[in-house]
């Protein structure tokens, strides 16, 4: 049982070390990317809703 948990903490460490980080400026430019998709998927949904919400109410009187 504890070799079984041995090994695969020494593969854990060997695929470690195998990871490519980001460096600064590219976090930072997937971090804009992200920031601004939410702002233009949020400002979508937001019309989106708006626009049902009103048709509902008009449908409903």
């Amino acid at each position: 049982m504890f070799n079984r948990i041995k090994e695969f903490f020494k593969e854990v460490k060997i695929e470690v070390k195998k990871v490519v980080y980001p460096s600064k400026d590219e976090l930072v430019g997937s971090t804009w990317v992200v920031i601004i998709a939410v702002v233009v998927v949020s400002l979508f949904l937001g019309v989106v809703d708006l626009g049902l919400s009103k048709l509902v109410s008009r449908l409903l009187r």
